[in-house]
């Protein structure tokens, strides 16, 4: 199991998959998608990234927690998938997010925070971004051609600040005040930018 920054603890992952796919026309990651369905590809990630579990937030689609379990079954990693509801995912990502922050072990020493509907982030990314937390920084993210993308990992020390947001946003605004506390680690793969807003973005 990998540790956090400074080895105080491990990792863990929270999968953002609370929203109602109001731009998509309807419920969104539990559409198919390659062979699967649009959620599958965050939960692949997320299960190979260094984290000790992962944190399924759901809220206006009531499939998704079939497809989390479903998918877990099949990789064999049933025990490492936990499922949050966020009761107010209606107020935007600030909720769904701090849902899944809540519901974390207290010995956490970070989170990669994923996004249900990026499906394509890299192989051995996360492993990267781990590293640069273990280097001291309070956060990581990959970096393709000057765009910041996903996912993000937090140091323990950033949940305060990230239960103090409100309404439909990220983490922007926290990680934009972290200057070098931010480590960027470049990559070659477009993926970390690639998401799902349309249908017409599952030809992508």
């Amino acid at each position: 199991m990998t540790t956090g920054a400074g080895g105080r603890g491990p990792l863990e992952a929270i999968v953002l998959a609370a929203g109602a796919g109001t731009r998509f026309g309807g419920p969104k990651l539990t559409t198919p998608w390659r062979g699967g369905t649009l959620l599958d590809g965050a939960l692949a990630a997320a299960l190979m990234a260094p984290v000790r579990g992962v944190w399924v937030v759901s809220g206006a689609d009531p499939g998704v927690f079939f497809i989390a379990k479903r998918f877990a079954g099949a990789q064999n990693q049933s025990e490492r998938v936990r499922l949050v509801r966020a009761r107010d995912h209606a107020k935007g990502m600030s909720a769904s997010l701090q849902a899944g922050l809540e519901a974390l072990p207290p010995d956490a020493a970070g989170a990669f925070v994923f996004l249900g509907d990026m499906p394509r982030i890299p192989a051995g990314l996360t492993d990267q971004l781990a590293k640069a937390l273990g280097r001291g920084a309070l956060a990581a993210a990959p970096e393709f051609q000057g765009q910041r993308g996903h996912p993000v990992l937090f140091s323990a020390a950033l949940f305060d600040d990230l239960f103090a947001l409100e309404g439909d946003v990220g983490a922007r605004d926290v990680l934009d005040g972290l200057g070098a506390g931010l480590a960027l680690v470049p990559t070659l793969d477009a993926g970390v930018l690639f998401d799902v807003d349309t249908r017409e973005d599952l030809a992508g």
